[in-house]
């Protein structure tokens, strides 16, 4: 089981990634783990990242590719994998299909703007602890105040509205393309293209795990 997870950032790709990484049995890479690891085993590919990255430069979707296609290669990706945060962007995603790395489903969780907003901006953390909590869905006893300590709750700054609405833009721009390019793809005629499915992310979270894996069955995947 091959698996890209897409979606916004509040959207619960975390949570639903948790789910589906323990479910399958598989591995859930993120290509920051990888190019942390790889600098650290001072890989070939390692080496290079590291001078790029501390010369201020960004990392080529060339070498990001190397690096998944020997991350996949490893014992525990025998069952598949699931790529949380990648591919981004769409030359990402060519690069990847290019490299000939089957995917077998792209799983796209989509929750409006506005929930993802009233989620994120809502969040209020105890700093010491790491508590979070909700003004709407999950509140404290205490108004603004940690229900162990009394101390005061703070809103972090990547939870504040405005910068919410930054995130959700970047978003839109760059990553969400890659569900039309996914689409396109799993409706061709091309033998090898992943099976699509979107899920709405709001209801609970046992729904949408539910809901993931009857449309998963619904396209026809045996090992279900």
């Amino acid at each position: 089981m091959r698996i890209i997870l897409l979606g916004a950032p509040g959207a619960g790709k975390g949570t639903q990634a948790g789910f589906i990484r323990e479910h399958f049995s598989i591995p859930q890479i993120s290509t920051g783990d990888i190019l942390r690891n790889a600098v650290k085993a001072g890989t070939e590919l390692g080496i290079m990242a590291k001078k790029i990255m501390e010369s201020g430069g960004l990392v080529s979707d060339e070498i990001i590719i190397d690096l998944v296609r020997h991350r996949i290669e490893e014992p525990d990706c025998t069952n598949g994998f699931l790529f949380d945060g990648f591919p981004r962007t769409i030359p990402q995603a060519d690069a990847l299909r290019t490299a000939n790395v089957h995917i077998d489903y792209v799983i796209e969780i989509d929750v409006p703007d506005a929930e993802i907003i009233k989620r994120l901006s809502g969040r209020r953390v105890h700093p010491s602890s790491g508590r979070i909590y909700h003004i709407e869905f999950n509140p404290p006893a205490v108004a603004d105040r940690d229900d162990v300590t009394g101390e005061a709750l703070v809103l972090r700054d990547d939870d504040r509205e405005e910068t919410v609405r930054k995130r959700l833009q970047v978003y839109h721009e760059q990553t969400q393309p890659l569900a039309g390019y996914y689409l396109e793809w799993s409706n061709s005629s091309d033998p090898d293209a992943p099976g699509y499915v979107k899920i709405a992310g709001t209801g609970s979270v046992e729904t949408i795990q539910e809901n993931i894996l009857a449309a998963l069955k619904q396209t026809g995947q045996a090992l279900l």
